[in-house]
């Protein structure tokens, strides 16, 4: 909780860098992450085109949030790889903004099926460091730019 707080206050504060400046940021167009943080986000690409379940939801910390659009909240590990069990598909996710301090942090972006593309949604990632220094997904939540039938 107290890691989830700190992200938020992060939030207000606005983008930040590891170094604690300002970080590139663009409402037109996406920015390039710090290798840590991309990581999180290609890991995320591979394997949802793959349908490893598995595979995501190591991707998020023990006790992982998913908030889905239109339905409950999904928490842990388990839960996660339940919710995402099933068939691979396109997926392109791309930076608008992120920050990190100390052990958490946060991505903010779009997702498409592909690359080049138009955002069919956005997201925003809440990260925290385990205690080997990888950035693993606290909360995952995400919300498409039209409505859903």
């Amino acid at each position: 909780m107290h890691s989830l707080l700190l992200s938020l206050m992060l939030l207000t504060l606005g983008p930040v860098s590891a170094l604690g400046r300002p970080a590139p940021q663009s409402a037109d167009g996406p920015i390039v992450l710090p290798a840590e943080l991309s990581r999180v986000l290609t890991d995320y690409e591979v394997y949802w085109k793959a349908g490893d379940a598995a595979a995501l939801a190591r991707l998020f910390t023990d006790d992982g949030f998913v908030l889905p659009p239109g339905q409950p909240l999904v928490r842990g590990r388990a839960a996660i790889q339940k919710l995402y069990t099933g068939p691979g598909s396109p997926l392109s996710l791309r930076a608008f903004a992120y920050a990190m301090h100390g052990k958490v942090g946060y991505i903010i972006g779009g997702f498409s099926p592909e690359r080049g593309t138009p955002d069919e949604g956005k997201f925003t990632l809440t990260l925290r460091k385990d205690k080997h220094g990888r950035w693993l997904i606290v909360s995952d939540m995400d919300n498409f730019n039209r409505r859903r039938p």
